[in-house]
């Protein structure tokens, strides 16, 4: 198993971009492909955070999703009911980890777990769920899949900071923390 530690700078910048959306309502709308909703999604997504789109006159239309700009130079991936940042991961993760390596890779995220959690605090405040990704209390979708999970309220959105979970069957190569937003009407 190799190990990188990067700088922080890039999960702030993004962290941050994704606090300054007061009311994700407005970002969300139907899974639907071709130029017409392509044009809508970049174009409710714009007047609700101000990001650019990245490439605005190279629409493919079997798209469902886009690449939008922040001020910050964060690209955001966006789709009908999610948003993710698609910028380059800084702070700890492993990769090439060989099946017997993954209790490794386990310890390497629980170590720096605290750490990410800490920085997402400074731009999203206090979470209303800090826990084991295997928590009962987590949707099926997502139980197993994360080691950590810490869970955000927002109007309309709910923002998942998480280490991602390695597993030896299949064999996981790379581990690490990642965050999105996901559309929820419960917010």
């Amino acid at each position: 198993m190799r190990t990188q530690q990067r700088t922080s700078d890039d999960d702030e910048r993004a962290l941050a971009d994704l606090a300054e959306v007061s009311d994700w309502k407005r970002v969300w709308g139907p899974p639907e492909t071709g130029l017409d909703a392509i044009r809508a999604l970049v174009s409710r997504v714009t007047a609700a955070t101000g990001w650019r789109p990245w490439a605005p006159g190279n629409i493919d239309p079997s798209r469902y999703t886009w690449g939008l700009v922040t001020p910050r130079q964060t690209v955001m991936l966006v789709l009908p009911d999610a948003v993710l940042p698609d910028s380059p991961r800084s702070g700890w993760s492993a990769y090439e980890i060989a099946p017997e390596e993954v209790g490794d890779a386990e310890d390497g995220l629980d170590d720096h777990w605290p750490e990410q959690l800490e920085l997402a605090r400074r731009y999203w405040g206090q979470p209303v769920f800090v826990g084991p990704g295997s928590d009962p209390r987590i949707p099926l979708e997502w139980r197993g899949r994360r080691r950590h999970l810490a869970v955000w309220l927002r109007p309309g959105a709910e923002m998942h900071l998480y280490a991602t979970q390695p597993e030896a069957t299949p064999a996981t190569t790379s581990a690490g923390f990642g965050y999105s937003v996901y559309a929820s009407e419960v917010a």
